[in-house]
């Protein structure tokens, strides 16, 4: 079996929302801006009470586009609270530990011939994902935020997250 030619990327924020970057484009700063916006009403509509109290947090890796100065100018402006991503632990990142992971698992093996069939089946996986794995994902995060925390920003390697 050889690889596919077809790539698909997908941008994608617990539960509130996800989107596949389109064919041929890479996610830039200003793309990434687009994404933030489209979240933003994602979570206006979908989580009400938490966009009135301002109560939600924005959890990204930092990719040069994510850090990036036109970036963080926008979410300062719009009141978004960051929780850090520190440096040197990637697997701090619930889409690289969980979700990832799990989607290509379930879609290994499978022939896809288009970007349509790609999206399809992709997101059909990820619906496919029972609430109580993205809460346990979330713990999993959360108890390896308290180890950075508590071992004061120190590299520590063991226990898998999940």
């Amino acid at each position: 079996m050889s690889r596919s030619n077809i790539k698909a990327m997908l941008v994608f924020f617990y539960i509130i929302h996800h989107e596949f970057v389109p064919r041929g484009q890479t996610v830039n700063k200003e793309s990434y801006v687009a994404v933030l916006k489209r979240l933003r009403e994602a979570v206006r509509r979908k989580r009400p009470q938490v966009w009135t109290k301002q109560s939600w947090m924005l959890h990204h890796d930092n990719a040069p586009a994510h850090s990036s100065f036109l970036v963080r100018n926008f979410l300062a402006k719009n009141e978004t609270t960051v929780v850090p991503q520190p440096s040197y632990y990637p697997g701090l990142a619930p889409a690289d530990f969980f979700l990832f992971p799990k989607l290509k698992s379930t879609l290994k093996g499978r022939r896809f011939g288009t970007f349509d069939e790609i999206q399809k089946n992709s997101t059909n996986e990820l619906f496919a994902i029972l609430k109580e794995a993205f809460q346990k994902a979330f713990q999993s995060w959360q108890k390896g935020w308290e180890r950075c925390v508590a071992s004061e920003g120190s590299y520590f390697e063991g226990d898998k997250l999940e």
